[in-house]
């Protein structure tokens, strides 16, 4: 399938990335203005500016969800097994073990023990809550399908409201976790439902009244370049909310990050020779290994505030999710795209599981 492009920024968008990130943090830094007004549009822990920027990112995608895919969904469970063990039953764990190890053992002495057991938990906090919004976009970027993209994180948003909780609780000792149901019900209703919906009659009403070659051909083309377009925004906008932290804590983000990278590329690798060993087709493979590989950071970043505090290592840590986790991915999808040929296609043979 050709490249998704926005002209010549696709060729360079981990360019772009970079330097969206670098404007946020200036931005941040010499117009505190801008992140304070931001701020004040904000509910449940949710920015709506950058709610408002994703979900014009999303709505491209669900413009192509054909819910016939959605209903046959059964009918291909594997990319949906996958999903759920990487997500529940390996990613939390082995976010515990290699947090603890790099900064409890490998920096233990560049890392007061204290300090490092906040930073373990802000981890363990990102790993147990797998991605709601931006893996949208991660599965746009890779040609995932999208129609099955929605199953997998509807099913993994209900798994948050019963094992988020257990799973913190047990892996940090900790007796008084709470999930922030409003920041989870906003999260779903912004960033599935919402988008969902308008996709839905968008595609119904325009197919029945100029047909689908004409949808798939003219209409859907005027949004080529949107999801780009609107991750660079995006990214200014949440790094402009994080220059002073990141400029006054340098070292502590790259120990922190070190653990963050290996774990996202671990989990992503797992369930993607998972995949091939089953023979996923690709387009529900590259999604499946999304969810895993990103974070609900929105959530770990509530639940972190709540329990250790807003200037808690365990929230600074949180963030450092949010700062590695697009680069990282930009990458993922790079190699997922690289691997397809390895897969069998959905669109080759429909009754692939």
């Amino acid at each position: 399938m050709p490249e998704k492009r926005i002209g010549f920024f696709a060729r360079y968008l981990s360019l772009w990335v970079a330097l969206c990130i670098a404007a946020g943090v200036v931005v941040g830094i010499i117009y505190p203005s801008v992140p304070d007004t931001l701020s004040r549009f904000e509910y449940a822990n949710v920015s709506i500016p950058v709610a408002v920027l994703i979900w014009l990112m999303i709505y491209p995608m669900m413009l192509k969800v054909d819910f016939k895919s959605i209903v046959n969904t059964g009918k291909k469970p594997k990319g949906l097994v996958i999903t759920l063990v990487i997500n529940w039953l390996v990613k939390p764990f082995t976010m515990y073990l290699i947090a603890w190890l790099f900064l409890k053992v490998i920096f233990k002495a560049f890392i007061p023990d204290n300090l490092a057991t906040e930073y373990v938990a802000g981890a363990v906090l990102l790993g147990a809550a797998p991605c709601t919004a931006m893996v949208f976009v991660w599965s746009y970027l890779s040609d995932g399908d999208p129609g099955y993209t929605v199953v997998q994180v509807a099913v993994n948003d209900l798994i948050i409201l019963i094992a988020f909780v257990p799973i913190v609780a047990l892996l940090l000792g900790v007796s008084d976790v709470f999930v922030p149901l409003d920041t989870l019900f906003l999260s779903v209703v912004l960033f599935v439902v919402i988008p969902l919906t308008a996709g839905f009659i968008t595609r119904n009403l325009l197919i029945r009244k100029r047909g689908k070659q004409w949808f798939d051909e003219v209409f859907c083309r005027k949004f080529d370049g949107i999801t780009e377009i609107g991750l660079l925004l995006t990214l200014v906008i949440i790094f402009s909310f994080q220059g002073e932290i990141i400029l006054a804590n340098p070292v502590a983000i790259i120990l922190i990050a070190i653990p963050l990278v290996i774990q996202t590329y671990l989990v992503f690798f797992l369930g993607f020779g998972w995949s091939r060993l089953w023979k996923v087709p690709y387009e529900i493979a590259a999604p499946s290994e999304m969810i895993g590989a990103s974070n609900f950071f929105e959530l770990a970043v509530a639940v972190s505030i709540s329990l250790f505090g807003l200037s808690s290592g365990a929230t600074l840590a949180t963030v450092v999710g949010v700062l590695v986790e697009v680069p990282v991915m930009l990458s993922l999808v790079r190699i997922a795209r690289k691997s397809r040929a390895s897969f069998p296609s959905l669109t080759a043979d429909p009754r692939l599981p």
